[in-house]
């Protein structure tokens, strides 16, 4: 527990003063040479090397610990049941992410008095069809899908490659050993990769703030408000209500446990790259077995995306104000609808959020032009979504683990991994 604490502290530390000396370098003309040899320069390359280590790290833990988590499974009809209980809960947590958020945004009516001009581009990118989408689950060449990172792929070859141990008698007993092995390797070198974290966070939060500063925010300050209202409802009373009434487990428990994993996918804006941490939280601080946490964890960081849906129904509802166009009860309910099935096969990478609300909004007819009337703010908004998305994964993690008998309990409430 000291450990996670002064990580926590640490991660803080270096977020506020990322924030802080961001904003002061924003204050300068973007061609001085503070920016071009600190923001563009030492703090970007810094931060863009702790993210490509973290990515390193994705695919070796998701594969050996979901390959472990498969063939340490006593049923296979076992991992079916927890495939479905895990699919139906992240589905529904988007569509109640969704409905929050496209509720509280007409009731409040934002965007309706806005008079915003363009403040960037957005080329709209090419939304994969749902027979793309489908397809590209199942690798065609496991080598490729493990070398590009393709989540879903990786997901679905560990799976079949865990079974076939778990099926192979006693000629699988060294391959469970070659991977039980693997995975105490690949944890420690997570734990190399946490002690440089607060240095990777600081250049990270830095560069944000001094690219983007707080203008954009004042101008877009009711948008950005009721995302951030919505995110926070949906985190601390959704997510609460989900632990207490379906896991039996405690919110606040929960949520002390998970502050170091939230704070770190925050700083990264990614789900993908935040895999490492949440994992080791949610195995290590809520109790959560490996067989249920390496199968739950990287699948909801693809297709449990809780916060950019929010981002979305606010969004819609902004943008749809902002040119007079009425959505209805009707598109409402469309919106919910698309938003929710668009979250499976979305990559959990930055700025994912955008090409998809370019799909929810083609849907209800409104111009995809919007995008860009919030476009400047979305990378910070960014940071506290893929915070909420983590969350989420956890908190479905749990409760799922739950129902298997499958967690910890001491290790839940105290901390502490027995």
């Amino acid at each position: 527990m000291e450990n996670t604490n002064k990580l926590t502290y640490q991660i803080l530390i270096a977020m506020i003063a990322g924030i802080v000396i961001g904003t002061l370098l924003n204050q300068f003309p973007k061609t001085s040479w503070l920016h071009v040899y600190f923001t563009s320069g030492l703090f970007d390359l810094i931060g863009k090397v702790f993210i490509n280590i973290l990515k390193m790290l994705v695919v070796p833990i998701v594969f050996v610990s979901l390959v472990c988590g498969t063939f340490s499974l006593d049923d296979s009809r076992r991992f079916g049941k927890l495939a479905a209980k895990t699919i139906v809960l992240y589905l529904l947590t988007t569509a109640i992410a969704i409905s929050l958020a496209l509720g509280i945004a007409a009731l409040l009516g934002i965007g309706s008095s806005e008079n915003l001009t363009t403040i960037s581009n957005y080329d709209a990118t090419q939304v994969p069809s749902l027979k793309d989408t489908l397809l590209n689950i199942v690798p065609s060449n496991p080598v490729a899908a493990l070398a590009e990172g393709n989540m879903l792929q990786i997901i679905v070859f560990a799976i079949l490659f865990g079974i076939a141990i778990s099926w192979s008698g006693k000629r699988g007993e060294h391959i469970k050993s070659l991977f039980r092995d693997l995975d105490v390797v690949i944890l420690n070198l997570m734990n190399m990769v946490l002690k440089v974290a607060p240095y990777g966070v600081f250049c990270l939060v830095t560069t944000i703030f001094a690219l983007v500063g707080f203008d954009l925010i004042y101008k877009l300050a009711g948008y950005f408000a009721v995302v951030l209202l919505v995110l926070a409802i949906h985190l601390l009373f959704t997510y609460s209500l989900m632990l207490q009434t379906l896991g039996r487990l405690s919110p606040l428990q929960f949520f002390k446990h998970m502050l170091p994993a939230m704070l770190f996918a925050f700083s990264t804006s990614s789900s993908s790259a935040s895999i490492p941490v949440v994992l080791n939280t949610v195995e290590n601080k809520l109790g959560v077995k490996e067989s249920v946490a390496s199968f739950v964890i990287p699948l909801g960081a693809t297709i449990n995306m809780d916060g950019t849906a929010i981002m979305q129904g606010v969004a819609t509802v902004f943008i749809a104000n902002s040119y007079n166009i009425a959505i209805g009860f009707t598109g409402f309910l469309k919106v919910i609808l698309i938003a929710t099935l668009a979250s499976i096969g979305t990559a959990g990478v930055p700025g994912v959020g955008l090409i998809t609300l370019t799909m929810v909004l083609l849907q209800v007819g409104i111009p995809i032009d919007g995008i860009s009337l919030i476009y400047g703010v979305d990378r910070i908004l960014d940071m506290s979504r893929t915070a909420v998305n983590v969350a989420g994964d956890s908190m479905v993690a749990s409760v799922v683990a739950k129902s298997e008998k499958a967690i910890n309990l001491n290790t839940f409430y105290e901390g502490k991994h027995v």
